[in-house]
């Protein structure tokens, strides 16, 4: 048996996943890092700790499956989105990473939109968000001077730990399309961007496609890593593209849900002609040539952990929902909105806040549990609803992450989305995805859809119950009225913590 390695870089840990040719998983290791949030918006990373946390899991990986390295054919990459990396002329990062889910670049945003006009859209595809990579290096241009003047290039995350073991610099497209630089339609830098906020053309780095071979191990790599110098490195892809790939959403009319830290609903798209006016995310996907268009919600799983971490410390997520699935569709009125980060879509507002609405003294903690798990699938919904507006027909939807593996949160997602919802059988996420673009690469499959149809197993689908998805209608509509009822409280709130 052969294998490949799917590395997810993601945002409290990394996960490696080892897979045979089959597609079957045969071992997986993860390895945790921390976060700082120095100051209220802030998130950061170093990232040697992604380096570090890497190589471990690798080490880990074939420690545990006993697995030769000489059967190891290739590796590629998923990783976190926008996470900025500046590297000095030595390709040594000058300063911590910032995250996409770091919120102090408002200023620079509105920067980009009055400098760019309508070429930030009809260039970029996407409008300026707090996320995104562009606002974060005006920041530190503005900020901390000192940095920006021993910069040279930047990367993303994934990208920094493939240089690191690789000694090579690249970045794939899926993740080029999260920074505001990138003609997402004409698959290249754009001068345009660049030359507007006086960036030279050397500052990005070289583009490929997700697929991309990169390159062998450095000596050193394989060495700190268990593997063989020889083993094929791929350019790997975004998150969110590599999580399509690993749920086969790979041709038109197929929908994704995932609920990570974030959540995100997605749909392919074929080619660059659809317009939803920055209304969603346009990116391209990990499949060459392909795009797909993207609705946000910051914090989804995070709103269920920080529950869990606020009023249910020490116990297993079962255990905090146990008896969810006896109270009604819609917790008996309670109502919760899961902007406790800010939000992106429909709500691009980095200073809205989230709130449970229409408490009384009936509600329980269990109550309050579901209440969370609703709010969250609803902001998805509106995603949904997008879509559906734009003219797609979302009838079945693969869902994947945290929201997967409950099938309480399954049907309810089925009953508010009001389509079919498909579990996979092997659900892995973003780390099988990046597996298959390696195992493509190997030349195991003639194409990611030839790898889809061995590697991506469906499940048990969920179908919407009629009357949940009624109540669940009506109460959408209320929650879609909360963000402006609270948005100036919201931000009168901010100012005062801030």
């Amino acid at each position: 048996m052969k294998y490949v390695i799917g590395v997810d870089l993601g945002t409290s840990a990394v996960k490696t996943l080892l897979v045979g040719q089959d597609g079957v998983v045969r071992a997986e290791a993860t390895r945790e890092y921390p976060l700082y949030h120095d100051k209220a918006g802030w998130s950061e990373q170093d990232p040697e700790d992604w380096v570090a946390g890497t190589i471990a899991a690798l080490r880990d990986l074939l420690a545990s499956s006993g697995a030769n390295p000489e059967d190891v054919e290739g590796v590629s990459f998923s990783g976190q989105m926008h996470g900025l990396v500046l590297l000095d002329a030595q390709s040594k990062p000058v300063r911590r990473a910032i995250l996409w889910n770091d919120t102090r670049t408002t200023e620079q945003c509105r920067e980009i939109e009055r400098t760019l006009g309508d070429k930030l859209l009809s260039v970029t595809r996407n409008p300026a968000l707090e996320g995104f990579t562009l606002p974060k290096i005006l920041w530190v241009k503005q900020h901390e001077p000192d940095s920006f003047a021993r910069a040279e290039s930047f990367v993303l995350p994934k990208d920094y730990v493939r240089l690191r073991l690789t000694g090579e610099k690249h970045m794939d497209l899926s993740d080029a399309a999260g920074t505001l630089m990138l003609d997402v339609a004409g698959r290249e830098w754009s001068a345009d961007v660049l030359d507007a906020f006086a960036l030279p053309s050397g500052f990005c780095p070289p583009l490929v496609e997700a697929g991309a071979y990169v390159g062998e191990l450095t000596a050193e790599a394989a060495l700190a890593t268990g593997l063989r110098q020889q083993t094929k490195v791929f350019a790997g892809g975004a998150d969110n593209a590599c999580g399509a790939i690993g749920a086969g959403i790979l041709s038109p009319g197929l929908t994704l849900c995932s609920i990570g830290t974030s959540g995100v609903v997605l749909t392919y798209e074929e080619n660059a002609s659809a317009d939803y006016r920055g209304k969603v995310h346009f990116f391209n996907h990990g499949k060459a040539g392909a795009f797909y268009a993207m609705g946000v919600t910051l914090a989804a799983g995070y709103s269920l952990s920080w529950f869990r971490n606020a009023f249910a410390k020490g116990e297993t997520y079962d255990a905090m929902l146990q008896g969810a699935e006896l109270i009604p569709a819609g917790a008996n009125g309670l109502l919760f909105t899961p902007y406790i980060v800010g939000e992106r879509t429909p709500h691009a507002d980095a200073q809205i806040r989230g709130s449970f609405v229409g408490v009384d003294g009936s509600h329980t903690r269990t109550h309050f549990a579901r209440a969370v798990m609703e709010g969250i699938t609803f902001s998805l919904n509106e995603s949904i609803e997008l879509f559906r507006a734009a003219g797609k027909q979302v009838d079945q939807v693969v869902s994947i992450g945290g929201g997967a593996k409950n099938p309480l949160w399954l049907q309810m997602q089925a009953d508010i989305f009001k389509a079919d919802v498909v579990a996979l059988e092997n659900e892995q996420g973003p780390g099988l995805g990046a597996a298959m673009l390696a195992a493509v690469g190997c030349g195991w499959f003639p194409s990611l859809d030839a790898c889809g149809a061995t590697f991506v197993k469906h499940a048990r689908v969920y179908r919407p119950n009629e009357e949940a998805s009624a109540r669940y209608g009506q109460l959408f509509e209320i929650y879609r009225q909360v963000y402006a009822q609270t948005a100036d409280l919201n931000r009168a709130l901010y100012a005062f913590r801030n």
